[in-house]
């Protein structure tokens, strides 16, 4: 009894783990599939993985670039709290620390900025709120940790679909051979009537 329960508990930890991703459910008896509704034909039952396979593409389309994103946003995280580790250390002393900043693409300017509590950090949408060094590292250090988890869990869930693109693409296969076989007895049985 207690191993079913952890094995159900396993499976619906994995379907929550891929929440909003289908299951592509493997088609062993081809007969029975074709005998369900909305499959009246082999040609309407290629036509409904078919568009299944296209939506796990879009998916895939989606995912992918949320994580170019997390990719491009990771180490820019990390160099802004290595910069800020950096003033960290600078504060107590009084000299001014001498630093390049980017105005622009491959564009900087060389800037003499003095020991100081406060820093501005971009949010995004425009938006730039000032911190101390502290809470602004705490906030970075959270968004890393986030982003870095968010990558995990996108690599998983790409992982799961891809899974779902072999599943689909054997399905059609099968349903594809299984129209082909029954045209060829069709033919067979014609030809042989006709003899």
């Amino acid at each position: 009894m207690a191993a079913t329960i952890d094995n159900s508990n396993a499976v619906q930890a994995t379907k929550k783990k891929h929440l909003g991703i289908p299951e592509a459910v493997f088609v062993e008896d081809v007969d029975s599939f074709m005998k369900q509704p909305g499959n009246e034909s082999a040609d309407s039952a290629l036509r409904k993985l078919d568009e299944q396979y296209q939506k796990y593409k879009y998916m895939e389309l989606n995912l992918s670039q949320k994580k170019l994103r997390l990719k491009n946003q990771i180490p820019q995280i990390t160099q802004t709290l290595e910069i800020l580790r950096h003033m960290q250390k600078k504060k107590e002393t009084t000299d001014p620390m001498e630093t390049f900043f980017m105005l622009a693409n491959n564009v900087y300017c060389k800037a003499s900025v003095p020991p100081t509590e406060k820093v501005c950090l971009w949010l995004g949408a425009n938006v730039m709120l000032e911190y101390d060094i502290d809470e602004a590292q705490a906030l970075l250090e959270k968004n890393l940790s986030t982003a870095s988890r968010n990558l995990e869990t996108l690599e998983e869930d790409l992982d799961f679909l891809r899974d779902q693109f072999t599943t689909t693409e054997v399905n059609m296969a099968r349903v594809y051979n299984w129209d082909v076989k029954r045209r060829s007895k069709e033919n067979l049985l014609k030809s042989a009537e006709k003899s």
